[in-house]
């Protein structure tokens, strides 16, 4: 029910028909059961309401399917930094407790990781699946623990597992704490925008349904015990997107805010993914200033599935000072 997770499901569901899904939820801050609202209508769905780290009931549904694949995450680094422990419980315990129940059945494992477990480069080429991994924060350390323990289940058991490690993902329903629809959001209620530091750190963006088209491939054709970098190449510092949402909402450039950077802020991120590309024909099908402007679009046209999300935590200009529950939004 989080952002990527749904996303995936209504893509999916659209190509595939009679695609059994089933889908399991903790149903946490990130959740929310309007992102699929109206799926029962595509293909045969489930909803199951409980955690990855849940060994009963991740036995019970793994039994039966012919793939996993693993959205689950806490994803917000600046919760990280406040509250650390949630994160290992959901992304390292999580994704321990689904591998070993699904080495039981045969089933595919797919793991949806992170272009945040390499750390930060310099370099003009981006990091290769080959390079080591170098997290900064609590949330990339937990994913990258994760990886780790897909890769041993792997070599361990012959489970077929594919690592996804993608780079920042945008598009509709994206929970308002993070920077693209937080910016969108905070320019339409006429909020100023919170920059990190001098906002020159640089992201490459994706689309979110051109990363469900990754995710379609690596079920279907990942090679088993591969890892596959998924980028565009659309690398934009922080400032530079949100000036540019502030001209497609026709909003000032006044309206953005330096504020205090966070810890161990990363400077940069970018991944070469011609193995994907070359080895499953993966490409993007968006560019990113169009995908940006439908994006806006939605958020402008979806204000009551956003607006009773707000809160002024989830808005705060330095949310790693804030103090967060796992649960709590």
């Amino acid at each position: 029910m989080g952002f990527i997770g749904s996303n995936f499901i209504r893509f999916i569901q659209n190509k595939k028909e009679n695609l059994n899904v089933v889908n399991l939820d903790a149903m946490s801050y990130g959740s929310n059961s309007n992102n699929l609202r109206n799926i029962n209508d595509l293909s045969p769905y489930r909803f199951v309401k409980g955690s990855t780290t849940d060994d009963r009931i991740v036995k019970e549904l793994v039994t039966d399917v012919d793939a996993v694949v693993n959205f689950a995450a806490e994803t917000h680094v600046d919760r990280s930094i406040a509250n650390p422990i949630a994160f290992f419980e959901s992304n390292a315990v999580g994704t321990l407790t689904l591998l070993d129940n699904v080495r039981k059945t045969g089933a595919r494992f797919v793991q949806v990781s992170t272009d945040e477990v390499y750390g930060q480069t310099l370099n003009l080429e981006g990091f290769t699946e080959k390079d080591k991994l170098n997290p900064s924060s609590p949330y990339a350390a937990s994913k990258a623990a994760a990886d780790l323990t897909v890769e041993a289940f792997h070599k361990t058991y012959g489970l077929h597992t594919t690592i996804l490690r993608c780079t920042n993902n945008f598009g509709p329903y994206q929970f308002p704490e993070k920077f693209i629809p937080k910016a969108i959001i905070s320019a339409i209620i006429g909020r100023r925008i919170s920059i990190y530091g001098d906002g020159m750190q640089v992201r490459d963006w994706i689309y979110v349904r051109d990363f469900c088209y990754a995710v379609q491939l690596a079920i279907e054709h990942g090679a088993s015990g591969a890892i596959y970098n998924v980028s565009t190449g659309n690398e934009l510092a922080n400032v530079e997107v949100a000036k540019l949402i502030l001209g497609r909402l026709n909003k000032p450039e006044a309206l953005l805010e330096f504020v205090e950077d966070r810890p161990a802020h990363d400077v940069r991120y970018s991944l070469d993914s011609s193995k994907i590309r070359d080895e499953l024909g993966w490409k993007p099908t968006k560019s990113f200033g169009d995908a940006l402007n439908e994006t806006i679009d939605w958020y402008v046209k979806n204000e009551e599935w956003w607006r009773p999300l707000l809160t002024d935590r989830i808005l705060s200009p330095t949310p790693w000072k804030e103090k967060w529950d796992s649960f709590e939004g």
